[in-house]
């Protein structure tokens, strides 16, 4: 029974359906809905939103975490009931919306924006949409499989709607610390010491009494699209342990390493279950999205403890971490993004980044959220959280995209989201190119040599010596240095016509 999970009893008058407490959300509002990368997101609410705004048009500006399952985005835009989204989305249909002009995206730091609700440089938020898996005797919320920016949102929010989603585990409370940092300029050091430090309390504090409505759903969270390693992915994986053995070797790290982060997707997943086969021991996560990879890792011996922000797993691992969620428990954390990406936290740990890029250039600058310069994938996310902050900066991608008609080290970047003073490790199945303490020259040749696809090699070989023959700390032809981004664009291929694929 539901009411077993909401356990103030004063707030069981509240329970409604999902389109009547779609009503207290109105035009012009701003909405925060729980939900980081698929995980933990309001279901229902925002469909009934979506499904009225069709015959009652109205428009919101919808704060999230991150990315939301479900197709809610499609719904809402094809509803067109989003005026301005932030701060990441990975949906097509909204994606292409954003790229029309027809939804204003803002593209934010995961860390930055319930800092920027708090000192009230944005907002405010009108409704917060929350999942939950129970509601404390004190009317304490209890999330469910993240955390992301909910309980800021429901702080926050004038008020707030609760999702009670019975397909999620009772067994998921204590599995949060939820913990808000003190206001600035007066800010007491957030204590996280280590990745298993729980300063907080298990559930979200609100007042019962902004609490307007209970919708009760029993929908599971949507898997994620994790798609298998290859033969790249496993090149890739095992440049990075090699490398990584090598710092143990010369007493940089120890053979626990430092506590590890993954950025989302298929790539750096893999490259995490790769960690597997290495001769590592005791490690520990201190990361945004606990993958597949998190608990292969766990159940290889190998990791010891994770903290994130939420569990995003594919068909498979999602239902068996979630049979087994007592087993997994005592392993694990779920914290506010702003604290599991915290600048702070992540330089005291030291933490080793590891996270994808689209593109990057001879440089060393990565490009993780535009193509072509001018339209969007998805957002930077955390990646910009932990590059700046980590022990080591590493971004790893696959040479080739596109069936090799596209390079993606290129002379220079047609976006930067990471400019070259926050990167230190760049891996390609080619290889791995380690730039610490090396200047913009040393850096190019090292990054042609080892990470560029044979196939482009001497194009890029071919730049740098032209740039470089013309001078400059950074060398690069202005008139050259988009050459292949513009190629690509008139005939399809970064190559020149008469380029053979190697």
């Amino acid at each position: 029974m539901p009411r077993d999970r909401i356990r103030l009893k004063s707030l069981w008058d509240r329970i409604t359906d999902a389109e009547e407490a779609a009503l207290h959300v109105r035009d012009g509002m701003t909405v925060g809905m729980s939900g980081f990368t698929r995980a933990g997101d309001a279901k229902a609410v925002p469909a009934a939103i979506a499904a009225r705004a069709l015959h009652d048009p109205l428009k919101i500006t919808l704060m999230t975490g991150a990315s939301l399952g479900g197709n809610v985005d499609r719904e809402l835009t094809e509803a067109k009931a989003l005026a301005r989204r932030l701060p990441f989305q990975a949906d097509p249909t909204l994606r292409s919306a954003i790229n029309r002009g027809e939804v204003m995206f803002i593209d934010q730091h995961l860390s930055e924006t319930v800092e920027l609700l708090r000192s009230r440089q944005m907002g405010p938020v009108d409704v917060a949409i929350v999942e939950a898996a129970a509601i404390t005797e004190e009317g304490g919320i209890i999330p469910t499989t993240s955390v992301g920016n909910t309980a800021t949102f429901a702080i926050l929010a004038e008020k707030v709607i609760v999702e009670l989603n019975l397909s999620q585990p009772a067994a998921l409370e204590g599995l949060h610390d939820i913990y808000i940092p003190t206001r600035r300029p007066h800010r007491d050091p957030i204590p996280v010491l280590q990745p298993e430090s729980r300063p907080g309390v298990p559930y979200i504090p609100v007042d019962p009494a902004k609490i307007a409505a209970i919708v009760v759903t029993d929908r599971t969270d949507s898997a994620a699209s994790i798609l298998p390693g290859d033969a790249d992915t496993t090149a890739i994986a095992g440049h990075l342990t090699e490398f990584l053995q090598s710092e143990v070797r010369k007493g940089r790290l120890g053979p626990s390493l430092s506590p590890l982060q993954a950025g989302i997707g298929s790539i750096a997943n893999a490259v995490m279950q790769g960690l597997a086969d290495g001769p590592f021991s005791g490690l520990t996560m201190y990361s945004e999205v606990l993958q597949d990879s998190t608990f292969d890792l766990f159940d290889a011996g190998c990791l010891r403890f994770a903290s994130g922000s939420s569990i995003t797993l594919g068909p498979e691992r999602q239902r068996d971490v979630l049979n087994r969620l007592e087993h997994y428990k005592p392993k694990l954390v779920l914290r506010p993004q702003e604290v599991s990406n915290h600048p702070e936290v992540v330089r005291r740990l030291g933490v080793i980044a590891v996270n994808t890029a689209l593109e990057f250039d001879i440089y060393g600058n990565v490009n993780s959220t535009h193509v072509g310069g001018t339209h969007m994938m998805n957002g930077v996310g955390g990646s910009g959280d932990f590059a700046r902050n980590a022990y080591m900066s590493i971004f790893v991608t696959k040479s080739l995209a596109k069936g090799g008609t596209i390079s993606s080290v290129v002379p220079m970047v047609s976006h930067v989201d990471h400019c070259e003073h926050d990167v230190d490790i760049l891996v390609t199945e080619v290889g791995l190119a380690d730039l610490r303490g090396l200047a913009p020259r040393e850096r190019a040749a090292t990054i042609i040599r080892n990470c560029v696809h044979p196939t482009y090699r001497e194009l890029a070989s071919d730049y740098f010596k032209a740039a470089s023959a013309r001078g400059g700390h950074t060398p690069h032809l202005l008139e050259e240095a988009f050459s292949w981004h513009l190629r690509l664009r008139e005939t399809g291929s970064m190559l020149p016509r008469q380029t053979v694929l190697a």
